[in-house]
């Protein structure tokens, strides 16, 4: 992946580099002290990954991702957690790393980089959906899954598992999003942590269904949609 730095403290940099020169699959295209002479950079060239400070004179960082149309992924890196909420409201970034920075945390950080699901423009997602497939990153190959035979979304803190028909597949990635990539038809969010095909339900008991041998929670707020949505004798 090739990757930029900003940040405006010399150190920061260097530390950054260093732990970048550690991995083989990233390669630094550039480094900056600020937002400014970073997006004259990105005007010209195509990059994969940002490392981006947070608290920099006059630009801040979230200043910077906002003058972008289409930005890459972005790993923040910040001696303050308390934008951590703020953050996360970017689907660009994929992590927040507060300084110091370990090696683990950092490689961790650049596995979710590499690992996210692959980001599409509206008009790409409607093609996927209607060609019955989508696409999902996984060790840097793209893998293509029938959406038919996903029977089962779980939230798993940073990260979801997609379970389908022959394997189970662990991406970083949030529930809204996969589930804005599946049709509506098909897949109904049934609990704040699950999205299931309905076509895949095997039983229903109480506030509960089974799909395969996995047991799902029904949360009271779903299940009028999910009994509207069953074909009822």
């Amino acid at each position: 992946m090739n990757c930029i730095i900003i940040d405006d403290e010399a150190t920061a940099r260097t530390i950054i580099t260093q732990l970048c020169a550690g991995l083989p699959n990233l390669t630094i295209k550039g480094t900056f002290s600020n937002a400014i002479e970073a997006i004259k950079y990105l005007n010209q060239n195509e990059i994969d990954l940002i490392f981006l400070d947070i608290l920099m004179p006059g630009f801040t960082g979230f200043d910077f991702i906002q003058t972008l149309k289409n930005p890459p992924k972005i790993i923040l890196t910040t001696s303050d957690s308390k934008f951590a909420i703020e953050a996360f409201e970017y689907d660009c970034i994929v992590d927040y790393l507060v300084k110091p920075v370990t090696l683990s945390r950092f490689e961790k950080a650049v596995q979710k980089a590499t690992s996210v699901v692959t980001v599409t423009t509206p008009t790409e997602r409607a093609e996927r959906i209607s060609d019955n497939h989508l696409y999902i990153n996984i060790d840097r190959r793209l893998i293509k899954i029938d959406i038919a035979s996903i029977y089962l979304v779980e939230a798993k803190g940073d990260y979801i598992q997609l379970k389908t028909e022959t394997k189970n597949y662990t991406v970083h990635s949030t529930l809204k999003k996969i589930e804005e990539k599946l049709p509506d038809d098909l897949f109904l969010k049934i609990h704040r942590s699950y999205v299931i095909n309905i076509k895949k339900i095997i039983d229903i008991e109480d506030n509960s269904v089974l799909i395969k041998k996995d047991v799902i929670p029904v949360s009271r707020s779903n299940r009028p949609e999910l009994m509207k949505r069953l074909n009822l004798l």
